[in-house]
């Protein structure tokens, strides 16, 4: 899963909300797609056929560093109004090469440590044996564990910073061109309806029933306790939410919009929100999974216990779950995840079903 746990101080007061919108964030948040398809239910042939669309060396470099210099979401945040992905590749263009990965990397998604040791590689433009214990270190402790000499292979491009810059540079230029800049026109409306669907269902709700039904299930009780609380429509992502913290007391969350009928695929003619549902209620085990969570609230490991099953097991069925929609996910105080059925996402796929099946067939 791609939600982010973020400690902060509690506070009686809620956040002030504030609301942002840009192609950039998809722009970023495409490429995590395109390199983790299957975490995301996109067929893993197609994205690699987007990505072939590049040469061997820009690829290469996405590759080397996706999941270590993560979403630049605090970078595209602080960009000027339009936020489309050509004023970003714009202002990326301003930075020096050798500072580019320096801007990307979130400080606030980092130790100060970390964030310390990275920067030191820049400036050095070396690495030592210290410095890779220390990162992969802090990677250990992340959901995505990356190998040592996955991060070796970063901090070898680190220190290297003008050779990275550019080429980085070059291979976002590559996908923008090959790829994003027909994506964005795409994608352009669905957002600006997303957003004001979401402000609208602000005016009527309290805060923590805005994010559960922002994020499609997710109760996000850390959310509450910052200072700032940024909403940002997402097409990409969904029905996932990417929540970064990017300020000491703000914290940054991209919702998912992108429409039920609609797919990440352009063109596709069966909707991702139906093929996700049929294909995690086509298992038995996530419909006895179902069959419990619809009566009450339950951790994978109580679910495991039940079912006799070995806990990996079990989040692999409950994240198609969750990533078809059919599951709400509270966090408790210590972090631990409870999952109960979410019952409206249950029925809604069964219109989507019945609608998609009485569409004429001259529309394929």
């Amino acid at each position: 899963m791609n939600e982010q746990q973020t400690s902060a101080p509690s506070q009686a007061l809620q956040p002030i909300l504030s609301w942002d919108i840009g192609t950039a964030y998809d722009f970023f948040i495409s490429l995590e797609v395109l390199h983790e398809p299957e975490k995301y239910g996109l067929r893993p042939s197609w994205a690699a056929g987007v990505r072939s669309r590049l040469s061997t060396e820009e690829r290469k470099v996405l590759e080397d560093v996706h999941g270590l210099l993560w979403l630049p979401l605090h970078w595209v945040h602080a960009l000027p109004s339009t936020k489309d992905a050509a004023s970003a590749l714009w202002a990326l263009r301003q930075t020096p090469a050798a500072q580019r990965a320096l801007v990307l990397l979130n400080p606030h998604g980092l130790t100060e440590g970390v964030f310390n040791v990275l920067s030191q590689v820049v400036e050095r433009r070396a690495w030592n044996d210290r410095d890779l214990e220390q990162v992969t270190a802090f990677y250990k402790e992340k959901e995505h564990f990356h190998t040592t000499r996955k991060v070796e292979v970063f901090l070898e491009w680190l220190s290297r910073p003008e050779e990275f810059g550019e080429l980085y540079f070059s291979a976002l230029q590559a996908y923008y061109q090959a790829f994003f800049a027909e994506e964005e026109k795409r994608i352009a409306s669905v957002l600006r309806r997303g957003l004001i669907s979401a402000q609208e269902l602000a005016e009527r709700l309290p805060l923590s029933e805005l994010l559960v039904e922002l994020s499609q299930g997710v109760h996000l009780e850390e959310a509450l306790k910052v200072s700032e609380l940024v909403l940002v429509p997402g097409y990409w992502n969904t029905p996932y939410v990417i929540i970064p913290k990017i300020d000491v007391n703000t914290l940054l969350m991209v919702f998912g919009v992108r429409p039920p009928d609609m797919s990440l695929i352009p063109g596709e003619q069966v909707p991702d929100a139906l093929l996700l549902a049929l294909k995690a209620l086509a298992d038995p085990t996530r419909l006895k999974i179902l069959r419990y969570l619809s009566n009450e609230s339950l951790t994978p490991t109580q679910i495991a216990r039940r079912l006799r099953l070995r806990p990996p097991t079990v989040i692999h069925h409950l994240s198609a779950l969750r990533l078809a929609g059919l599951v709400h996910l509270t966090l408790d105080a210590r972090g631990e995840k409870h999952y109960a059925a979410r019952q409206e996402a249950i029925q809604s796929s069964f219109a989507i079903l019945m609608d998609f099946m009485g569409r004429s067939g001259s529309e394929e």
